[in-house]
């Protein structure tokens, strides 16, 4: 075995907490690239380059799709076994051979397991690719993340305090937005306000909080006061990303788009609610069994993929706007329920 104090990671800056909270690599080990500015970028990258190679690390795998950014960093840390994928005579972009061990892409297995393929294909012989014997079982997660009782305290007196709520009452969450990188992913914000009524109807004592980052709280406040209610609330820009994590083990159910918050919960005990349209739940559903997926399945979804580069010509998003607020809601119920 490796051993995790044998295991390291680069990631960008903004994605290393979610490595943190995990806690499966030590702190030391992981190295992060700074995004801040094209010159924080370069001398970041070089330097954990620089402090990579002089490890003279074993093997280095490649947890990107097709970027050519993370195949020239695998290409770089020196590492003499290199796993990542190939887009042989696939769509993928070309990535050049910067790897000993090319792995072929399978749209037909869920992303986790074509990420254990990846690590698994150092074990086979590289002039064997790209037939690989073996696909990992899909694996739902172990609930890694448990806030403290005091954390969890903190942060009901930080959010809560002044709202109408005791041991009992049951704490909805309501996620948005999606990442302008992926517009298309967005439900629209009116069904979002029919959903909140339909909820607090149903649930007169819950209260709803709608989460999101900084730059959201202005959309979340529009949202809040449609609804004009003491028991919704506006939550967006006041929590960091730790305690979005223990807000997580606060509450009782997240509803939220296809993103990251519906990855992060996923490592709590929390149950969710996710929409998918341009892409599919068969491959990026979050590996909880509390996670459950609202997905239409048009014909023409999902339309962003590994393959395109995540690109699409799409402008009407029909995938997700036949969602309805009625759709989400039984959802909703049932998984409440269980």
């Amino acid at each position: 075995m490796v051993g995790k104090n044998n295991v390291y990671a680069i990631v960008f800056e903004e994605n290393r907490f979610i490595l943190d909270v995990i806690g499966l690599i030590p702190p030391e080990n992981i190295f992060p690239v700074r995004q801040e500015s094209v010159f924080a970028m370069i001398g970041s990258t070089l330097g954990n380059l620089i402090t990579i190679r002089a490890k003279q690390i074993d093997a280095a795998v490649d947890l990107e799709f097709f970027a050519r950014f993370s195949a020239a960093i695998t290409f770089l840390s020196g590492a003499k076994m290199r796993s990542g994928l190939h887009a042989y005579f696939g769509e993928g972009p070309y990535r050049g051979d910067l790897m000993t061990h090319r792995v072929l892409y399978n749209p037909h297995i869920h992303t986790s397991q074509m990420f254990e393929v990846l690590v698994l294909a150092l074990q086979q012989d590289p002039s064997r690719f790209p037939t690989l014997v073996h696909c990992p079982p899909r694996v739902m997660g172990p609930h890694v993340f448990q806030a403290s009782l005091s954390d969890q305290a903190h942060l009901k007196e930080k959010l809560f305090s002044k709202y109408p709520i005791n041991d009992k009452t049951s704490i909805i969450l309501v996620n948005p937005n999606a990442s302008d990188l992926l517009p298309l992913r967005r439900w629209d914000s009116d069904k979002y306000v029919q959903l909140i009524r339909k909820i607090l109807s149903k649930y007169p004592s819950a209260l709803v909080c709608i989460t999101g980052a900084d730059g959201e709280k202005n959309k979340a406040e529009r949202i809040r006061e449609e609804i004009n209610s003491e028991y919704c609330i506006n939550i967006a820009g006041r929590t960091t990303l730790d305690e979005l994590m223990v807000l997580y083990c606060v509450a009782d159910i997240l509803i939220t788009n296809d993103s990251g918050p519906a990855h992060f919960a996923s490592l709590t005990n929390i149950r969710t609610v996710v929409l998918f349209g341009p892409e599919t739940p068969h491959l990026f559903e979050a590996n909880s069994v509390k996670c459950q997926s609202v997905y239409i399945g048009l014909p023409c979804s999902p339309c962003i993929n590994a393959l395109n580069n995540r690109q699409t010509a799409c402008r009407d998003n029909q995938c997700m706007k036949q969602i309805t607020p009625e759709m989400v809601f039984d959802r909703v119920t049932h998984t409440l329920s269980l």
